[in-house]
């Protein structure tokens, strides 16, 4: 027996194996390949139920739904958001405890985005965060009226979407400070956006979450007489 070539192809399979996640057809995902969409919001449950906003701003930012789509192109830097259960100690059994999931947890999302001359980016944002409040009266606006949406996805080599999540209810919290300095830059000029949204979900199981009322009641009743038929049908047929 030949040990160097055994040694030699069981390299090789081990190799092979370990290669290829890398050939097969939906390969490895690479962080930097990415889209982000803006989904800015439209007011139609807000105003105090008058079916729309008076926001100034908000008109202005609606015009043109291609500033959503241009910010959206100089950003440089995403997260996928993090999700985590919150558990509490089971005390009332003997023994080690358990952990009991009580609820979950959405972390906050910041997003980086190339500036231009104009600052147009910057702007955007403003604006967006002016329809949070009215800047002659100070008043607070109504939740619909400033809260979008945002979706992030993953691409692959082909620039196709494989994985995307969506922060519902969004709106920009914070614009961070932007430093000036006066000694000679080659670097862009970058902005800091902080946002706050109520939870996030994939695109691809929970779409559809949460689903409509009547969505929900059609579930149940259809549970409902299924169960029914199933009951009355045979245990030993059930099984077939």
């Amino acid at each position: 027996m030949d040990f160097g070539s055994l040694i030699e192809a069981g390299g090789a399979a081990v190799l092979n194996e370990l290669l290829a996640p890398l050939r097969d057809d939906d390969g490895i995902a690479l962080p930097s390949r990415y889209e982000v969409q803006f989904f800015t919001p439209s007011g139609n449950r807000g105003a105090g139920g008058t079916g729309g906003t008076q926001n100034l701003f908000s008109k202005i930012l609606f015009e043109d739904l291609s500033k959503t789509r241009d910010v959206g192109y100089q950003c440089t830097k995403i997260a996928l958001p993090a999700r985590a259960l919150s558990t509490a100690p089971d005390e009332t059994i003997y023994g080690p405890a358990r952990q009991l999931v009580q609820g979950y947890t959405f972390g906050d999302v910041t997003a980086e985005f190339i500036c231009h001359n104009d600052m147009r980016e910057k702007i955007f944002f403003e604006n967006w965060q002016r329809i949070a409040f009215n800047p002659q009266t100070w008043a607070m606006g109504y939740y619909d009226d400033y809260a979008g949406g945002v979706r992030i996805f993953t691409l692959d080599q082909e620039n196709r979407r494989k994985y995307g999540v969506e922060l519902v209810e969004a709106f920009p919290e914070s614009i961070e400070e932007q430093a000036l300095d006066s000694a000679p830059a080659t670097a862009p000029m970058t902005l800091g956006v902080g946002f706050k949204y109520r939870y996030w979900k994939n695109l691809t199981d929970e779409a559809q979450l949460p689903k409509p009322l009547l969505s929900r009641l059609r579930d149940v009743i259809g549970n409902q007489v299924e169960r029914q038929l199933l009951s009355r049908i045979p245990k030993v047929l059930r099984r077939l």
